[in-house]
């Protein structure tokens, strides 16, 4: 069975933390920590001060513990397939032990953000996580890509009045649309979605950026990309399929481990995006051809007819004292044909750009 997209009033942009994010903002870039703090508190501070330092506009942490997201027991639909790339055979619960962010560090690590002028925010996995961020004032929320089918989540998530932030990945369009419609119930309009692929690390083959712009005309609202790729070069392209906004996992050191890091941005890295996606936007300009205002200059330098040798009135226009040279003040080019073996009308000096009333 199929679903039909929810029709909402179209939302072009929203705003986060007081920064515009849409088409005429530069891409809002979220570096996600995930669990490459690697269980050290010092090193998520570590790991704040390096994207407030690359650029990017917020910080996000996930907000669960392993009894929040799931439960302590060892059957096989509670562990990762064994030919898992990152985390083969391993037990949901002990993933989500060793990778969570100890609900007491948030405070810290928000204090430390707005300190450094960064926007921190957080994805919520259960009602108290909700609870426990709306305590911390953070400006946004996240949904994850799992939890796009909690609607009730998404719902609570919404009632804060926060721009929502909702991953797509492995979601069906009606499952998309109903997450939408579960926000936008609460009269929040502040929602977006992101393009996502649920993979560890993705293969940039899927990707599927052209979907970015279904995306967008197909729910009214801005769309983003979560990127699971390993480097730059997905993130870059899909601000030319218009997404507003990239969210990248971020480490200190991919060789120092942390759960997410083997895909994860190392801060040269993340400063590059932040630097190459708004290279990106900028060269979006305008769905037109021409000249454009840089260019002016250009235009005086283009080839034209030129006399280039002194020449008497009489002499014909010949291949040899009419040229076609820069700069643009001449005739065209293509003129030459019906100048040929015309006789100018008077002495014309070389340099003298070729016009009909020489000949």
């Amino acid at each position: 069975m199929t679903s039909t997209p929810v029709e909402t009033p179209a939302t072009t942009s929203l705003t986060i933390g007081g920064i515009p994010v849409g088409p005429e903002a530069p891409p809002f870039i979220i570096a996600e920590m995930s669990g490459n703090h690697d269980g050290s508190l010092e090193k998520a501070l570590e790991i704040v001060r390096m994207a407030a330092k690359a650029g990017a506009h917020a910080i996000k942490l996930q907000t669960y513990t392993a009894d929040t997201i799931t439960i302590d027991v060892d059957k096989p639909e509670f562990r990762l397939s064994e030919g898992h790339q990152l985390w083969g055979s391993r037990r949901l619960y002990e993933l989500y032990e060793e990778a969570h962010t100890p609900w007491e560090w948030h405070k810290p690590i928000f204090d430390l953000a707005r300190e450094l002028g960064i926007l921190a925010f957080s994805s919520p996995f259960d009602p108290t996580a909700v609870e426990f961020l709306e305590g911390l004032e953070v400006p946004a929320y996240k949904i994850a890509s799992s939890e796009i089918v909690d609607l009730p989540l998404i719902r609570l998530a919404a009632q804060t009045g926060k721009p929502l932030i909702i991953s797509t990945g492995m979601a069906s369009v009606g499952e998309i649309a109903a997450a939408v419609e579960a926000a936008h119930s609460t009269g929040n309009r502040q929602v977006m979605l992101l393009s996502c692929t649920v993979s560890y690390p993705a293969d940039p083959a899927s990707s599927n950026l052209r979907g970015i712009p279904v995306m967008r005309e197909a729910f009214g609202v801005p769309v983003g990309l979560s990127d699971h790729t390993m480097g730059i070069g997905a993130a870059v392209a899909s601000v030319a399929f218009g997404s507003v906004l990239v969210e990248k996992h971020v480490t200190m050191s991919r060789e120092e481990g942390g759960v997410d890091s083997a895909f994860s941005l190392e801060p040269d890295e993340l400063a590059a995006l932040v630097r190459e996606t708004k290279v990106a936007w900028q060269a979006l300009g305008e769905p037109r051809i021409g000249a454009r205002e840089a260019e002016r200059e250009g235009l005086r330098f283009r080839r034209s007819l030129f006399v280039v040798e002194d020449v008497k009135a009489g002499d014909p226009v010949t291949a040899a004292n009419v040229r076609s040279i820069r700069p643009a003040n001449g005739l065209s080019p293509d003129t030459f044909s019906l100048l040929e073996s015309k006789r100018f009308t008077r002495d014309v000096e070389r340099g003298t750009p070729m016009s009909w009333d020489l000949v």
